[in-house]
C-alpha cells in the first residue's frame, strides 16, 4: 500500500508550529493600510510649477494681450568644491517658479550671469543667477 503525505496527517507537533508561522505573517502584514507619506497636493503644485511658464526669447512672441508682472531671478549654488558646478537648467526652473507665484505664465530671460567666489553668498564657492521678466497672456 502507497503511503501519502498531506497536511492532515502530518506529526501532530509540526501543526502547532505551521499555525504559529501563519499567525505572524497575518500579523506582519495586519498594518499595511496604515502608511504615512508626504504626499500632499501642494507639493506636486510646487513641484511642477515651472512647466506651466512657458519659455519666450522675444517680446513679440507675448502677442497683443498680455501683462507684465515684475522681475525674477534664479540662482544654482556649488556649496562646496566637490559638489557639481551650478547650472543654467537649475537657476532658470527656480526662475520660472517664481514666476508661477507670481501669477505669470511666461518668463524672457535676459542673461544669467556666473559669479564666482561669491562673497555675498559665504555658503557658495560659484553662484550662476539667471535674471527674466515674468508675463501673463491672456489665453484665447
Amino acid at each position: 500500500m502507497k503511503k501519502t503525505s498531506n497536511l492532515c496527517t502530518m506529526p501532530r507537533h509540526l501543526n502547532p508550529v505551521i499555525a504559529l508561522l501563519f499567525f505572524g505573517f497575518v500579523a506582519g502584514c495586519a498594518n499595511i493600510n496604515q502608511v504615512s507619506t508626504n504626499l500632499d497636493k501642494e507639493n506636486f503644485q510646487h513641484y511642477f510649477s515651472p512647466t506651466n511658464v512657458r519659455i519666450l526669447t522675444q517680446e513679440q512672441e507675448l502677442g497683443s494681450d498680455y501683462r507684465f508682472l515684475g522681475l525674477v531671478e534664479g540662482q544654482s549654488c556649488q556649496a562646496k568644491a566637490h559638489h557639481a558646478v551650478p547650472n543654467e537648467i537649475d537657476a532658470r526652473t527656480q526662475a520660472r517658479r517664481q514666476a508661477f507665484g507670481l501669477g505669470a505664465n511666461a518668463i524672457i530671460f535676459s542673461q544669467c550671469v556666473l559669479i564666482e567666489d561669491d562673497q555675498a553668498a559665504k555658503h557658495c564657492l560659484a553662484t550662476l543667477v539667471c535674471y527674466g521678466r515674468a508675463y501673463h497672456i491672456e489665453q484665447e
